[in-house]
């Protein structure tokens, strides 16, 4: 067997022999931008009292006013990350103590610390395992009378089903909120991802597809919600009189204010944001395509009608079939010169806040409102991923040329076609930790 051929696990001559080009996120347009608000001599304008200024400054409103245009929506509030936006979504749909809220448990953090902001109870449903989004069947077992939204996420840039939880939100009376922080541009059925429910959040951190270094967007095209997320962005307790707003429902003040700085790299990187997400898209297409029909293998599947813009490319693995386990084709791979990761998160039930019933204060709010309990929730396809199934690489993280992708191709092309020797290495290898185990007893083998 050549070099070329033998695993670089194994002393062969890797695929990949340099690191991959980081993605040149930022450039001059933004150094412009960023150098004209600084000689303006106002880097944030935004007072936390009535007036004018309540609503930011001149870049805070542009950028506002050129995300609505891009998405076709009638609001636009900036904030300071898309935490702060999931916490202020939350507070604008009024969720209050004991209320439920159905998350995923397979995504970022904060998309389940939300509700809990308010005293919410996040209720973890399982996900598809094609899309890793949440599960509608999974979704209408997990009603109750005390049901108060959906908080979708559109992981890794797939939409969530939109339209069918948007149809479950409908016929319950309840609120819809899309975690849209890695699919801008990702459609269902021709609509924006972030602009079905009735509020959407986009992050604009620093490794998405569009950023501001820290940064985020909620959408609506309800004037209340938009006027109650502008509300707690900002200290809202302090307008409700000039304003004229009579339901003070969690209108206690925050600070998730963006600034005139971030607002000018915003305006910048949003008029790039076609270039910046098909290149992604290009990437995660291009590596679906060159691993398609390899047994144990199952790239990205696209639902029909959807846009997929690939924050994230997931490649599942059928152990049973490869003969190797995800550990094993990982470090093989990772030899190979590919930067992946193993799985994504571990689901979030299983975070010690939730297994001890602890978040706000010593004594057990908002969990000693309720009867869900953390430690008896299983969700099996979350699980599988999370345990044996999922890769993940970034294509958000890496400047791409054909060349690169075909590289990355090869490198799991390489590992792939030499499972059955990782395999009989990880045996052999096996049977000497054993053989050393039984020595070390004193015992006869």
């Amino acid at each position: 067997m050549s070099g070329k051929e033998t695993l670089a696990l194994f002393g062969g001559s890797p695929v990949l022999r340099a690191p991959l080009r980081l993605y040149p996120a930022v450039g001059k347009p933004e150094l412009k931008a960023v150098m004209r608000v600084v000689e303006s001599g106002c880097l944030s304008a935004f007072y936390g009292s009535w007036g004018d200024q309540f609503w930011g400054g001149p870049m805070v409103r542009a950028f506002e006013q050129a995300w609505c245009e891009r998405f076709g929506v009638r609001h636009a509030v900036s904030v300071n990350s898309g935490t702060s936006g999931l916490f202020a979504a939350m507070g604008a749909i009024s969720i209050g103590p004991g209320d439920e809220v159905i998350v995923p448990p397979y995504t970022m953090s904060a998309t389940a610390m939300a509700p809990l902001v308010y005293g919410g109870i996040p209720v973890f449903v399982d996900i598809d395992p094609d899309t890793f989004c949440l599960s509608p069947q999974a979704v209408r077992r997990a009603l109750t009378p005390r049901t108060k939204a959906i908080l979708a996420v559109n992981l890794f840039g797939h939409p969530a089903p939109l339209a069918e939880l948007k149809t479950i939100a409908e016929q319950h009376r309840i609120r819809l909120v899309e975690d849209n922080a890695q699919a801008p541009l990702a459609t269902e059925h021709g609509r924006y991802a972030g602009t079905v429910g009735d509020i959407g959040v986009f992050s604009l951190n620093y490794h998405k597809h569009v950023h501001t270094g820290e940064g985020g967007m909620c959408v609506t095209n309800d004037d209340e919600l938009a006027l109650r997320l502008q509300m707690i962005r900002n200290h809202g307790e302090n307008i409700v009189e000039p304003k004229g707003v009579t339901d003070l429902t969690n209108l206690v003040g925050f600070n998730y204010r963006m600034t005139e700085l971030s607002a000018a790299v915003g305006l910048d990187q949003l008029a790039r944001i076609g270039d910046h997400v098909a290149r992604r898209e290009w990437v995660g297409e291009g590596l679906t395509k060159g691993v398609l029909g390899l047994e144990g293998l199952t790239p990205p599947r696209v639902r029909s009608g959807c846009r997929h813009v690939y924050y994230v490319w997931g490649l599942r693995l059928d152990e049973s079939v490869l003969g190797v386990t995800r550990q094993q084709f990982s470090r093989a791979l990772a030899a190979e010169g590919f930067p992946h990761s193993v799985g994504y998160v571990r689901p979030l039930y299983r975070l010690p806040l939730f297994q001890r019933r602890v978040a706000i204060g010593a004594h057990g709010y908002p969990f000693n409102l309720t009867s869900v309990r953390y430690d008896q929730v299983t969700c099996s396809v979350t699980e599988r991923m999370h345990e044996t199934e999922l890769l993940t690489f970034e294509p958000c993280a890496y400047d791409l040329d054909a060349a690169s992708v075909d590289l990355l191709v090869a490198a799991i092309r390489k590992v792939h076609a030499q499972r059955r020797a990782l395999a009989a290495h990880a045996a052999a290898r096996s049977a000497n930790d054993n053989h050393a185990a039984h020595l070390a007893k004193g015992q006869v083998v």
